[in-house]
């Protein structure tokens, strides 16, 4: 099973957003040593709990930086932006680092409806033309003439080159999974944000009406999901509770850094807040890395995929680099073992 890293650069309490971004740039660094498969990064906007906003340019600073792990977007809010714009940043992406590049699609705002029409003032209207967007830029990307008639069949997107980013369709409901069947592009579902609902029906779905790709025959699917590891239960335990305090204020319209675990621990939740917080924890994956991993290798499986994003939120960064870490060891990922100590 592939092992691969979603990274949203979380913003914690006690530092400055901007720290955040610094913090991506080291652990995708570290993600590679570990011998992880891709890094994608993630787009939210006005967001206070999100740093990433603009991850075509920390693709470019990653992609700079490292040597061999895949690199990409997960994922470019489509929507937003021009298609032709979005086909010449990732092909100066690949440029940087041939054959290194995912560009990943997402159809949803990654932002409240008035930032979205802040970034697009066709913002109403924009998320209608998806498919007929993805179709555009699949053709520039490849450096392709667009479909005749099409106002834009004259246009290529620059710097041409031998080889081409791997365009992904990501999504937390079957909608993606249609538009990725269709145009023959691997499917990645958001378990993190439904917590896995519909994601067997997505990915069934995505595969039953699949339409074979020159670059794809078959069907690709994989998972991104939400996964901490740590050396104790205890040690797992405290470090989950900062995601868990967010969760509580998440439901409360509160948007905020993620809390450290000492603020969770002196925070007083009611009755009913720990109620409510009890369908969060249990579908949660958290633990020792054997009992992690085994949930990992259960998911996939259940799922009928042989890759699996993982995305880890952690107040400190060491403890999320050592979760990574402790995961690679389990998986028996190439370097693992060396690399290791380092996240201590």
């Amino acid at each position: 099973m592939r092992l691969s890293v979603l990274d949203q650069s979380t913003v914690v309490t006690g530092r400055s957003p901007d720290v955040s971004i610094r913090e991506s740039l080291a652990l995708a660094k570290h993600a590679e040593a570990l011998g992880y498969h891709r890094y994608w990064v993630a787009e939210h906007h006005n967001s206070a709990s999100i740093a990433g906003s603009a991850p075509e340019v920390l693709i470019a600073a990653i992609a700079a930086t490292t040597s061999r792990i895949r690199v990409g977007s997960a994922g470019i809010m489509l929507p937003h932006y021009s298609s032709l714009k979005v086909a010449e940043q990732f092909r100066v992406l690949e440029a940087i680092a041939p054959g290194r590049i995912d560009l990943g699609l997402g159809r949803a705002p990654g932002s409240d409806g008035l930032t979205a029409y802040a970034l697009n003032p066709n913002a109403g209207t924009a998320a209608e033309q998806f498919p007929a967007q993805v179709r555009d830029l699949l053709a520039w990307l490849a450096g392709e003439p667009l479909m005749e008639k099409h106002p834009f069949r004259g246009i290529r997107a620059m710097p041409a080159g031998p080889t081409v980013p791997e365009v992904w369709v990501l999504g937390s409901s079957d909608y993606g999974a249609q538009v990725a069947a269709h145009f023959g592009l691997p499917y990645c579902f958001a378990h993190f944000i439904s917590e896995g609902q519909g994601c067997a029906e997505a990915l069934e779905l995505y595969r039953q009406t699949y339409r074979p790709s020159e670059r794809h025959p078959e069907p690709h699917g994989a998972v991104c999901v939400w996964a901490l590891a740590a050396e104790t239960p205890a040690e797992a335990e405290r470090l989950f509770s900062s995601r868990l305090l967010a969760r509580l204020w998440r439901d409360r319209g509160i948007f905020a850094p993620l809390p450290s675990p000492a603020e969770a621990a002196a925070f007083e939740y009611s009755d009913t807040d720990k109620a409510r917080l009890e369908r969060p924890r249990a579908r949660s994956i958290y633990g020792t890395p054997d009992v992690v991993g085994a949930q990992l290798r259960t998911m996939a499986a259940e799922f009928g995929v042989d890759e699996v994003a993982v995305l880890t939120t952690a107040h400190d960064p060491a403890a999320r680099r050592r979760s990574y870490a402790l995961l690679a060891a389990e998986f028996g990922l190439p370097a693992a073992e060396g690399v290791a100590l380092a996240a201590e």
